[in-house]
């Protein structure tokens, strides 16, 4: 390698190096206009802590704390990994909040999407991703009630006790937002139990 080479090969380094923004997600391909051998230059940065691996492909700039170094966002993961903004992340814990007698704490975070399903890790963090056709842009009661539902099989509570609770609970909610979260979010056997509770 001539001088001339080794200094242009040191100035890509160093500009993608500069090019990092503290907390931020990237993919390999974001990466590239920065540098001329990008994998030998990835390898570099993760030896000197510039970067972090995530998965295959999938890397973050590490933002600095006085704890150590922070993990970034699952948010702005996510939409790196998805190449999407359109997307929701919760937990079954969340169900908690609901007055249903669910203490639970769940070592779980659901991506509802349009895109993926399975469960990925990132680095010493998985995340459950499940494609829905159709999910709301934030969490509300109504919303979370009818997840409950539809996930009650996969919840580690008394069902039976769930359900007497809920069937009174329903009439707690505001009739409409309830109403739309049913036919929007319900899967067809909560619809079909709903409506059962109705008729009885």
């Amino acid at each position: 390698m001539s001088s001339t080479q080794s200094d242009l090969t040191g100035k890509s380094l160093n500009s993608l190096a500069q090019s990092l923004q503290a907390g931020k997600v990237y993919r390999r391909e974001d990466l590239t206009k920065f540098s001329t051998a990008i994998d030998r230059h990835l390898r570099e940065l993760l030896n000197n802590g510039y970067l972090k691996k995530l998965a295959q492909g999938l890397y973050y700039s590490p933002r600095k704390s006085r704890f150590g170094s922070l993990p970034p966002s699952d948010s702005d993961l996510v939409s790196t990994f998805l190449r999407d903004s359109h997307f929701l992340i919760f937990s079954p814990s969340n169900y908690n909040s609901l007055g249903l007698g669910t203490t639970q704490l769940y070592n779980t975070t659901y991506v509802y999407n349009h895109k993926r399903h399975g469960r990925f890790t990132f680095g010493n963090r998985a995340l459950d991703f499940r494609v829905k056709s159709r999910f709301p842009e934030k969490i509300s009661d109504e919303f979370l009630f009818v997840d409950l539902l539809n996930n009650l099989g996969e919840l580690a509570e008394d069902k039976v006790a769930i359900l007497a609770l809920a069937r009174s609970h329903q009439a707690l909610f505001n009739r409409a937002e309830y109403q739309r979260a049913l036919l929007a979010y319900g899967s067809v056997a909560t619809k079909k139990m709903v409506m059962e509770w109705r008729d009885a």
